[in-house]
């Protein structure tokens, strides 16, 4: 599965999904605990995500992290990396 995840509220994301034709989940991570424990963030302060891209497989653990990605491209490659 392929999600996405944004420190946006529920209406700012159903918003710009809906701007944008996402045809993926886009999950609210206000209170950044996501961002801090993927590297996204480095505080709850932190007022934007950086654009990371994490790989996690069946069993729940993490098969690939990338520091920087194009979140454009990147549901594609991860696709292929599956």
């Amino acid at each position: 599965m392929i999600l996405g995840v944004s420190f946006d509220t529920l209406e700012e994301n159903k918003a710009f999904a809906e701007k944008f034709g996402f045809t993926f989940p886009l999950l609210s991570d206000t209170d950044r605990k996501l961002g801090l424990a993927y590297g996204a963030c480095d505080d709850v302060k932190s007022p934007n995500a950086r654009r990371v891209g994490v790989i996690i497989g069946p069993d729940g653990k993490v098969k690939a992290w990338y520091p920087k990605v194009d979140a454009r491209a990147f549901p594609q490659e991860a696709l292929k990396q599956l």
